[in-house]
């Protein structure tokens, strides 16, 4: 499980979408434009980004191995769902089906 303590930030209240991203990484841009607007539009759902290269073992320890990464939490900080490369507003909006 991931809390405060790992994100940096708090967890959302119905789910978190966390994002592995690094400096140089075209995709983690529109992922996080991505991951932003469906957590504007849910209420209860933040979006977390982190940098992959200033978290490194945070990065080891989820076994994280490209930018971007991203995983979906369920209110209590457990993994439901993680997925490399940018993803789909539609794919993170069934992820979070399945996370609330």
């Amino acid at each position: 499980m991931l809390g405060t303590a790992e994100l940096g930030a708090g967890l959302g209240r119905r789910a978190t979408l966390v994002q592995f991203s690094t400096a140089f990484c075209q995709p983690c841009r529109a992922t996080r434009r991505t991951l932003a607007d469906v957590a504007g539009m849910v209420e209860g759902v933040a979006h977390v980004e982190i940098d992959a290269e200033e978290r490194l073992e945070l990065v080891r320890e989820l076994g994280i191995v490209k930018t971007p990464t991203v995983l979906v939490l369920d209110s209590a900080g457990r993994i439901v769902t993680r997925a490399s490369g940018a993803p789909r507003r539609a794919d993170v909006i069934a992820a979070l089906g399945r996370a609330v």
